[in-house]
């Protein structure tokens, strides 16, 4: 696919190592291992945007780090600047010393800022001293068991995907095609709100309605219960209020399993 899809050399393939705004899609163990062993077989670099998973989200301090993998350049923001603007790219000798000796120009407006360069070095050490990747990891099991729990209760979530505490929940319309929910997934996130709990529903064409979870990371306990409590209330009132039917193949039938 990738040999079809390009002409000439290659540069570079740059890689989510779960898909963020595709629907939190996160591929199989060692398919990333996989996709670098090609990409170096073609000389190309590769590139982890780890904007959204990195710093301890999916349970360790990179997602990449599940599969074993070695990354050219690793890009980093969100969580690093802890609320502020802050990000960072990182990568090897032999690759800094390929852009010193092409004289690769940086444009200094934003580049190390004391304020934001402190936070980030601050953030780094917080996450090692309190054991923050640990803790996403045990909140992330609380979520997903949480998640699939709502799964069973409900036929409109037609899957649970993700990893630590970057999941998503994908909200279906019929139960057989699959179908995205977004009517649905909307009328859920509204309801969730009015009771204090905002939930973010990806609704771009072609990546269906999915619930992408996304808790601080240094989220309690009590916190996700809350939030479950909230979600599984939202589900049953909007259920209820548009009948007791689903569709399935288009085909409106009693919602009972």
């Amino acid at each position: 696919m990738i040999d079809r899809q390009s002409v000439g050399s290659l540069a570079a393939f740059i890689m989510e190592p779960i898909l963020s705004t595709s629907g939190n899609l996160d591929p199989p163990p060692n398919y990333l291992k996989r996709l670098v062993e090609e990409c170096k077989k073609r000389n190309m670099l590769v590139i982890m945007d780890e904007a959204q998973t990195g710093i301890g989200r999916a349970g360790q301090m990179f997602a990449f780090e599940r599969d074993g993998i070695v990354r050219d350049i690793l890009c980093l923001s969100k969580t690093l600047g802890c609320g502020l603007p802050f990000a960072s790219v990182s990568t090897t000798a032999e690759v800094e010393k390929g852009c010193r000796e092409a004289k690769f120009l940086w444009l200094p407006t934003h580049l190390k800022d004391l304020l934001t360069v402190a936070v980030g070095n601050k953030v780094l050490e917080i996450v090692e001293r309190d054991n923050v990747c640990q803790h996403a990891q045990e909140r992330g099991a609380q979520m997903r068991a949480g998640l699939d729990k709502l799964k069973e209760k409900y036929w409109c979530i037609g899957d649970v995907r993700g990893r630590g505490l970057f999941q998503g929940a994908e909200i279906i319309s019929d139960t057989e095609t699959k179908a995205p929910g977004l009517e649905i997934g909307h009328a859920v996130a509204d309801r969730a709100m009015s009771r204090g709990l905002s939930c973010n529903v990806v609704n771009f064409p072609g990546m269906g309605g999915i619930f992408r979870v996304a808790h601080p990371v240094t989220v309690s306990a009590s916190e996700i219960k809350e939030g479950l409590r909230i979600l599984d209330k939202a589900f049953e009132y909007v259920l209820e209020s548009h009948g007791s039917t689903r569709k399935v193949n288009g085909v409106e039938v009693p919602a009972v399993d």
